[in-house]
């Protein structure tokens, strides 16, 4: 991610659960307090998944939370929302995702040149032993920070 981006919400836990093979980066189709809403940052991704149906991409359980000055016009917080794609994209999506152990996750949503984006993951699931190893990995590169700081104290 480069020029004036700012990050709404992120979602750690896809990295910690998955291997992402491929990123795409897609518009979400909103009502306009939604929008508001997610200017002011209140928005979630970390029970959401995607799902491709009849050649487009759906996002459900993104949460976000209804404005304080949108009365009658918010819109359910958990609603279905419509991912903004090329019809080339999809049809690669869903292409990979018939492979076996292939996921599509949601890994942040940002702001970009006042748009709101979506980068969404093509990711394998990780097994059990795959998350000890990554846990040992972080564990070794903390240790070996410190003695580096350490050594450079003295």
């Amino acid at each position: 991610m480069g020029e004036n981006i700012k990050l709404i919400a992120n979602n750690k836990k896809a990295y910690y659960d998955y291997f992402i093979e491929d990123k795409y980066e897609a518009g979400i189709a909103l009502h306009g307090t939604e929008v508001k809403s997610l200017r002011m940052g209140k928005c979630s991704v970390k029970e959401s998944f995607l799902r491709v149906e009849n050649g487009e991409v759906f996002i459900y359980n993104m949460h976000i939370s209804p404005y304080e000055k949108g009365n009658i016009f918010n819109k359910d917080p958990l609603r279905v929302r419509k991912l903004l794609l090329h019809k080339h994209q999809i049809n690669k999506i869903a292409g990979q995702l018939v492979q076996k152990g292939y996921t599509l996750v949601p890994l942040s949503v940002y702001f970009k040149r006042g748009l709101v984006k979506l980068e969404i993951g093509l990711a394998r699931g990780k097994k059990l032993y795959d998350k000890r190893q990554e846990i040992a990995k972080k564990d070794q590169r903390r240790e070996a920070e410190k003695e580096f700081k350490v050594k450079n104290l003295y």
